[in-house]
């Protein structure tokens, strides 16, 4: 039988709308926001908050204590504990955000209000770039922007002591004013020459956004613990002798040479409230107040004061400092009730001179980029092997090369990933990026409140230098902590022994490397450039041991196994408690 024949085409289908799906997903989106906002457990869920606030007291039964839930990357979290988690982290780096501006405007001798907004624009740039550090963009194939951790960014104080050595260089060949009153040498104000730090870093930064594309292990290779360690250990000890300990005793200006007569024949100045010769019992007393409560703090406060004990030693400082007149509100009254980037501006270039040098610290960031994003990985319980953790260290280390070409647009030094916050991700157990995320809200609003950079301006010498010896000292530490995990063979004693030679030389003898070409005849601009930027690496304790440290890592030859067996039963105790970052597979990674 013929089959029938088909007289009317189909009718045509209609194309399916994604309207639904997408209002779907809007809906959603809508429900979880009104269960956050109208609903207790959205608020406060089923966090612990006594715990959090209940201080450590010696008659307490510390084993009746439960530890809260542990809060994943992407798990919902209340909105109290987000917010209180994001202020703990502000607070938590906040020091160290506003130091290296407060100590780059002292040492060019800039005006308060140019000092007050430097400290503003480095608030508002690390809050805006740290939300940047802590998504996790995707670019192309396995190539990323950002960690998608809780990885906040500030600036660097590997920044901060090159940039010293580079302000002194600028002082001593004429490109920065000074005179010489009563035979004491007086800088003048140059805010040009900050302007040259942030173009030459502008310039250096595709040096780090190079290497981010490069593969994390190889670069885990050429700069292994004993390279990082020894970089962060002198940065630390360099920043203490330079800046922690000589605030501490009245200034790191030049009333430390306590002159007889001049300006700075008192310190901070005469111009001081209640000035006073360097290193003075009552500067003394102050700033041991302010570590002293820091300590304190650390033993009886609660899991949130501890977060914060640093902003406590700062605030327990002022208040005396204030009572005792070495405070005034002249800052606070001329700072203005709301700033943003720009307000002051920088006339950007470059100085030639600093170009090494400022390759060098972005070399320096990489390793410290490379050591922060692995501590922030365990101790958010993310894996620290294999190919997502290869991408996070890919993502952070190019966000870090893209943030020290923004900063310096937004007239901030170069900007490196911070450690201080996996402390706070550690008691508090919130590893949940909506934490971060706040915690960039409260940087930025704390920068553009104008009158919270003239608080900070106004903390007298000895209170900033009794908090930032202990902060430069915990640098230090972990510079330590990381050489600790070493074999310590002959060939690791060997190269350490030849870096800190240069390191620790530096460190007690600064001056030595000033007069190497002073008895070169007559050298052209280009040499004396040259000569000007082995002299600024040289003459900075970090990096000349960070050199020393990477060249003869790579030149000596690895031992073989009958030499690690002739070192002893302790050469392989490393084996066990090796770095986390150069763990070949997830066997072997160490919690």
């Amino acid at each position: 039988m013929p089959a029938p024949s088909v007289t009317e085409q189909p009718a045509s289908m209609e194309v399916p709308s994604t309207k639904p799906i997408m209002n779907s997903q809007f809906g959603n989106k809508l429900d979880l926001v009104k269960h956050k906002v109208m609903t207790r457990e959205g608020w406060l869920g089923d966090y612990d908050y006594g715990w959090l606030c209940t201080p450590t007291l010696p008659f307490m039964n510390k084993s009746a204590k439960r530890d809260p839930p542990f809060y994943a990357l992407d798990d919902e979290l209340p909105l109290v504990l987000a917010i209180s988690s994001g202020l703990q982290h502000a607070l938590a780096m906040l020091a160290g955000l506003i130091t290296p501006p407060i100590i780059f405007a002292s040492t060019l001798n800039l005006p308060p209000d140019v000092s007050a907004y430097m400290i503003s624009a480095s608030l508002i740039g690390c809050g805006i770039l740290s939300l940047v550090q802590i998504s996790r963009i995707h670019l192309f194939k396995n190539y990323y922007i950002g960690t998608g951790l809780i990885t906040v960014v500030g600036t660097s104080f590997a920044t901060l002591s090159t940039a010293n050595a580079i302000f002194n260089a600028m002082y001593t060949d004429g490109t920065c004013p000074s005179s010489v009153v009563d035979g004491v040498v007086v800088r003048g104000p140059c805010p040009d020459a900050y302007g040259k730090v942030l173009g030459t870093s502008m310039i250096c930064s595709f040096l780090e956004i190079f290497m981010s594309f490069c593969s994390p292990r190889a670069l885990k290779r050429i700069f292994p613990p004993i390279v990082t360690g020894t970089v962060i250990l002198l940065i630390g000890a360099s920043l203490v002798g330079t800046s922690g300990i000589a605030n501490w005793g009245g200034g790191s200006n030049d009333c430390q040479a306590r002159p007889e007569t001049g300006f700075f024949a008192l310190c901070p100045n005469i111009a001081a409230p209640r000035p006073l010769p360097w290193g003075s019992a009552e500067f003394i007393g102050l700033g041991f107040l302010s570590f002293v409560s820091i300590l304190l703090t650390e033993v009886f406060g609660s899991p949130f004061m501890k977060n914060i004990s640093v902003i406590i030693g700062l605030l327990i400082g002022c208040i005396v400092a204030a009572a005792t007149g070495y405070m005034t509100s002249d800052t606070i009254n001329s700072a203005p009730a709301i700033t943003f980037l720009w307000v002051h501006r920088f006339k950007i270039s470059v100085y030639p001179s600093a170009i090494l040098p400022m390759l060098a610290v972005y070399v320096s960031l990489t390793m410290e980029s490379i050591g922060d994003i692995t501590a922030s990985a365990e101790v958010s319980r993310q894996p620290v092997v294999g190919e997502v953790f290869d991408s996070r260290i890919q993502g952070g280390v190019l966000s870090d090369g893209i943030s020290g070409f923004v900063s310096a647009l937004f007239t901030v030094t170069p900007l490196s990933t911070f450690a201080q916050n996996n402390g706070v991700i550690a008691i508090t157990r919130c590893a949940n990026r909506s934490a971060g995320r706040w915690c960039c809200m409260f940087l930025i609003l704390f920068g553009v409140l104008g009158k919270i950079s003239g608080v900070f301006l106004a903390i007298p010498n000895p209170v900033l230098g009794g908090v930032t010896t202990f902060l430069f000292s915990s640098v230090a530490t972990s510079g330590l902590r990381v050489l600790a995990h070493i074999k310590f063979t002959r060939r690791d004693r060997f190269i350490l022994g030849a870096a800190l030679s240069f390191g620790i030389g530096n460190l007690l003898k600064p001056d030595i490397f000033t007069h190497l070409f002073e008895r070169v005849d007559n050298p052209n601009k280009g040499l004396k450039g040259l000569f000007d930027s082995i002299t600024i690496v040289l003459s900075t304790p970090f990096l000349s041991a960070g050199v020393i440290a990477a060249l003869l890592n790579l030149i000596l030859p690895l031992e073989s196994p009958s030499d690690l067996q002739s070192e002893g039963p302790e050469a392989g105790v490393a084996e066990e408690t090796a770095d986390v970052e150069s763990q070949p597979d997830e066997k072997s990674k160490v919690f």
